[in-house]
């Protein structure tokens, strides 16, 4: 099988990798290698994150808010990040990736939604790059938590307008 390339620059992630060095620690959920979001917001978006998440089972949103080096486009450390960290897990690959990367970097003023594999046919780059336009506004303004809101909402009704009802399941008597 093939290296995953960066659809931006064409390159490889072995490649990519090396140019890029180590991936930074980051913590689960919300991670914020920059030190601009108070905890009360890192408390406050993983709980929405988790409320979001549960409603969708098999969706993982992860935001990482991080300084990039500027010598390397933004695309390209977006696309090394997502596959780097294997944010749906290391046996969740291709079709079964149902991650979701928030991406943003205070000090070039980027952000970035990189979906999953299995979630691109149902996440066009038009309706990500709208959210990445409606938070836009909040965020090179320094309101994180208000842009990551904006995202977070026009997130959610993205997933309602692309959920699919499998229409086999079967409930019991007042199972929904």
């Amino acid at each position: 099988m093939d290296a995953p390339e960066c659809p931006a620059c064409r390159i490889t992630f072995p490649r990519t990798s090396a140019l890029v060095g180590a991936l930074p620690r980051l913590t689960t959920v919300v991670a914020d290698t920059t030190g601009q979001l108070k905890k009360s917001t890192i408390r406050q978006l993983h709980k929405e994150i988790l409320r979001i998440q549960k409603r969708y089972p098999q969706l993982v949103i992860q935001v990482v808010m991080h300084r990039f080096i500027s010598e390397h486009p933004f695309s390209m450390h977006a696309f090394w990040l997502f596959n780097a960290g294997a944010f749906a897990g290391e046996a969740k690959r291709g079709k079964d990736n149902h991650a979701l990367l928030i991406l943003i970097d205070p000090y070039r003023q980027e952000s970035a939604i990189v979906p999953g594999y299995g979630l691109e046919p149902l996440m066009n780059p038009q309706a990500l790059d709208h959210l990445l336009e409606m938070s836009s506004p909040a965020f090179q303004s320094g309101k994180w938590e208000l842009g990551m809101e904006i995202m977070l909402d026009g997130l959610e009704r993205l997933l309602e307008s692309v959920t699919v009802v499998d229409e086999t399941t079967r409930f019991g008597e007042g199972d929904y």
